[in-house]
């Protein structure tokens, strides 16, 4: 992935990041696929119970990635709340916003520590947070990766076997029936 891709996404990633943190949101876990070095779009997780529930709806992420037979994807997530809606144990910085950027051959860990600066309450009586960005660790090749992100990255080079004329077109659709926010560019939208 050329360097302009990679900081364009890094940047968008933060910005959603910490403006749902604004809002008194945690923004769900994210992926990125690719195909050719085009960006197929933008697909969050949907609503996650703790549990069994969250670790197959990261793992599902994968689906829209194989469905575009995508040569690379971008997973993010934050490292507390994947573990603690995955009932598992923090592993590395937290806060952190986590990027892994994956191919069929492997992948590089990216984290970009925070600390967390409170804001005011919101209308809706939730504090607000404001990301105060730490330097980047350097990247990691082939870094450890929460299982259901590992996962993820795993099933999304896997080929999609939908007997469907149109298996992208129908992922999409089941994928925004199950809750995932979808937002496809321009190319991958007809």
């Amino acid at each position: 992935m050329e360097a302009q891709v990679w900081d364009a996404l890094v940047n968008v990633a933060k910005s959603a990041y910490a403006a749902g943190l604004g809002e008194g949101e945690v923004p769900r876990p994210l992926i990125m696929p690719l195909v050719r070095g085009e960006l197929v779009g933008m697909i969050w997780a949907r609503p996650l119970k703790v549990g069994q529930d969250a670790l197959t709806g990261i793992v599902e992420l994968a689906n829209i990635a194989s469905a575009a037979d995508a040569d690379e994807v971008v997973l993010v997530w934050e490292t507390y709340d994947v573990a603690t809606a995955c009932e598992l144990p923090v592993v590395g910085p937290a806060p952190c916003l986590n990027m892994v950027l994956a191919t069929r051959d492997g992948h590089v860990l990216h984290q970009f520590p925070y600390t967390e600066q409170l804001q005011q309450h919101g209308p809706e009586g939730r504090a607000s947070v404001t990301p105060d960005w730490s330097p980047a660790s350097a990247p990691q090749p082939g870094g450890e990766l929460m299982p259901p992100i590992q996962a993820a990255v795993n099933f999304s080079f896997i080929p999609l076997e939908l007997d469907h004329p149109s298996p992208f077109g129908v992922t999409v659709v089941l994928m925004e029936e199950d809750g995932y926010r979808v937002r496809l560019t321009e190319a991958f939208a007809g």
